[in-house]
């Protein structure tokens, strides 16, 4: 059956190629006649006629034979080019010449008016030329009738292909009625057909004069700022915006209808993406043993989905949260890999169960992403912060250690410098004891501190997506308020580049750019999401306990130094940590296992110099005491009613 229907489309190509060279043929018989009732305006004389008849058989011949080393049966006429231009008039010169040759030679007439020559080939040249293009002309018509209208914005060499592909491209979905570009001497020229419509000034104008369906952003080159700027200028108006792929990411420089995509927020973050060399990294993680805490969060299921791909000898994923690490597990799973792979549920805070997963497992490197992150629950928890974030390193720090762990590396984070937070001045802590047993361990102890990463568990995106899809208002805590931001892709390949580079006791940090107003990116995630800015309220809430205006990456006493990484920064401290502070952490673990707040909060006050934060204004109050005497009799009745289970229904019952 395959067979039969190869052979079908053979036959109808082999068809298609005899119809066209009939097609041609014809042309070159009419073009002939045509020259000698020109040549003799419209009276042609016998003795001419004759020449004509006798002469036109050599005419085909030679036109057919000359035709098919030029391929000008083979091209597509809907397709049309300079190309196809040049050698159509290489193969009517070429055939006028042996034509020529033929017709003045013995075999030939007595008089052949040589004026013929000449009008017959640029008749012919005509004709061919005028059918293939008419044919380009009728695709070009059909395929931008059904399309989406779009205007462009940008009249450069990307606009310029991008609509050219529109054109040409039968099925295409898009109908190109105008340019915008900020170069006035573009205003009221044209470009395949489609005018410059104006400058950016001229978008109101523009917009309800041509009602486009999208607006198509054509600047690969263009910045993040500049790209900003331009959503700014479409924002009062509901209309789609889409744009290309950036420079690096057009393959071969070739740009097409299929790359329009729509913009994301991920296109206005004001920094370049960051290339980094992937030899060291696969260096580091190929065959070697790996574990990742908190595999099941944002960074940590990141981290492993990266280190899966680099083909470790056995990957351990230690979470606390069965859900989220049977989802990364079931997703990498899926992959098929080829190296032992162990979904292992339990805490860093547990010693034992941290000191038995090491032996089993014996990791040679160790990513800490585990930590509690949210800065007001921490406010509100402040013991909890502490044993999460300082006791949760320490006991995984410590094992590391004991079982000769190569590296380990701590994910850390902005807010843990100059702390104004519990969850910054809690990070800050877990940095000092990393710092403090990279001074004498033979383990490499290091850290990653970044920014807000994009699309992360709890972070302000999807916060903001949830609010515009309930439409709003979309809730800011101040309208200063500015961040770090970067990719989760981004930011887990900073912390596999420090890994590689890793010096010990070494911070590192990556260049992000500018900070990002949480305000502009509210309005751009409203304009994204296809609402026009005052279609979806913005609020201001007022700014909530332990958060900053802005944040820092590099703390007072701390100094930078270029890393062995392009865009990639070490910090180190002026000073030692404390030689004391193995004491009073263990002095503040105490406080927060007895869930005494006030005390934990007065000694991160001390020990990091945390600014005394707000109480919060949702602070769930403490629940009342129970009196001794009904603490008691609750004892009392428990008791009696385990009394008369079954042994066996009683074990395990209270942990």
């Amino acid at each position: 059956m395959r067979d039969l229907h190869i052979s079908r489309r053979e036959l109808l190509l082999h068809l298609r190629r005899v119809l066209l060279l009939g097609f041609q043929l014809m042309l070159v018989m009419v073009a002939n006649r045509l020259a000698f009732t020109l040549r003799f305006d419209s009276d042609v004389p016998g003795w001419a006629l004759a020449a004509f008849w006798q002469m036109l058989p050599w005419l085909v011949a030679i036109r057919s034979l000359t035709f098919f080393p030029f391929r000008l049966y083979e091209g597509l006429w809907r397709y049309t080019s300079f190309y196809d231009l040049k050698a159509l008039i290489g193969g009517i010169a070429v055939s006028t010449v042996a034509f020529y040759t033929v017709a003045n030679s013995p075999i030939g007439p007595e008089t052949y008016p040589r004026s013929i020559y000449i009008i017959d080939a640029t008749l012919l040249l005509l004709m061919l030329g005028g059918a293939r293009m008419a044919r380009r002309v009728f695709v070009e018509y059909a395929a931008i009738r059904p399309g989406k209208r779009v205007l462009l914005f940008g009249a450069g060499d990307a606009a310029e292909r991008i609509v050219r592909d529109m054109k040409a491209t039968r099925d295409t979905p898009y109908q190109p009625i105008g340019f915008v570009d900020d170069d006035p001497d573009k205003v009221g020229r044209r470009m395949h057909g489609i005018p410059v419509l104006g400058t950016r000034k001229d978008v109101p104008w523009i917009l309800r004069q041509y009602r486009p369906d999208e607006v198509l952003i054509a600047i690969p080159s263009a910045t993040a700022s500049a790209v900003r700027e331009i959503v700014r200028v479409f924002a009062p108006f509901k209309v789609p915006i889409k744009t290309l792929p950036n420079l690096q990411d057009i393959i071969g420089g070739k740009i097409e209808v299929a790359q329009i995509r729509s913009l994301s927020l991920e296109d206005l973050l004001p920094r370049s993406p960051v290339g980094l060399d992937a030899e060291p990294v696969k260096r580091l993680i190929a065959g070697r043993r790996i574990m990742v805490t908190g595999a099941g969060g944002s960074i940590g299921s990141e981290l492993c989905r990266q280190i899966a791909r680099l083909k470790p000898a056995s990957l351990v994923m230690f979470e606390r949260y069965e859900n989220s690490l049977h989802e990364i597990w079931l997703e990498l799973n899926d992959g098929r890999p080829s190296f032992d792979m162990y979904a292992i549920v339990g805490d860093v805070t547990d010693e034992t169960r941290v000191g038995d997963v090491l032996l089993t497992y014996r990791p040679e490197i160790i990513f800490h992403a585990a930590a509690h992150k949210h800065v007001p629950l921490m406010q509100d928890n402040p013991c909890e912060a502490i044993k999460n974030n300082v006791r949760g390193t320490r006991v995984i720090a410590a094992a590391s250690e004991r079982s000769g762990v190569e590296r380990f590396i701590m994910i850390s984070t902005d807010k843990a410098v100059n702390p104004t937070s519990v969850m910054g001045a809690s990070k800050q802590l877990a940095e000092l004891l990393i710092q403090l047993h990279a001074e004498t361990s033979c383990t490499a102890f290091s850290i990653v501190r970044f920014g807000n990463v994009l699309g992360s568990n709890g972070s302000v995106v999807p916060r903001f997506m949830d609010q515009i899809k309930k439409g709003g208002p979309v809730t800011v805590t101040h309208p200063e308020m500015r961040r770090f931001f970067m990719l989760i892709p981004e930011a887990v390949q900073l912390v596999m580049h420090a890994a590689s580079h890793a010096e010990r006791g070494s911070t590192y940090v990556l260049d992000m750019g500018h900070q990002v107003k949480l305000v502009d990116m509210a309005y751009d995630m409203i304009r994204l999401s296809g609402f026009a800015s005052n279609e979806i309220k913005v609020e201001f809430t007022g700014l909530r306990p332990g958060e900053k205006l802005s944040e820092e990456l590099v703390g007072a006493d701390e100094e930078v130094s270029p890393g062995k990484v392009d865009k990639i920064q070490c910090v180190r401290r002026r000073y030692p940590p404390p030689a004391d502070l193995p004491d009073r952490v263990a002095d503040i673990e105490k406080e927060a296992a007895r869930g005494n707040s006030g005390a934990v909060v007065a000694m991160l006050i001390e020990l990091t110099g945390l600014s005394v934060p707000q109480q919060s204004r949702n602070a769930v109050p403490p629940p009342p005491r129970i009196p001794a005497a009904n603490v008691l009799v609750h004892h009392a009745s428990t008791h009696t009613r385990n009394a008369a289970l079954p042994r066996s229904s009683r074990r395990g019952h209270i942990r």
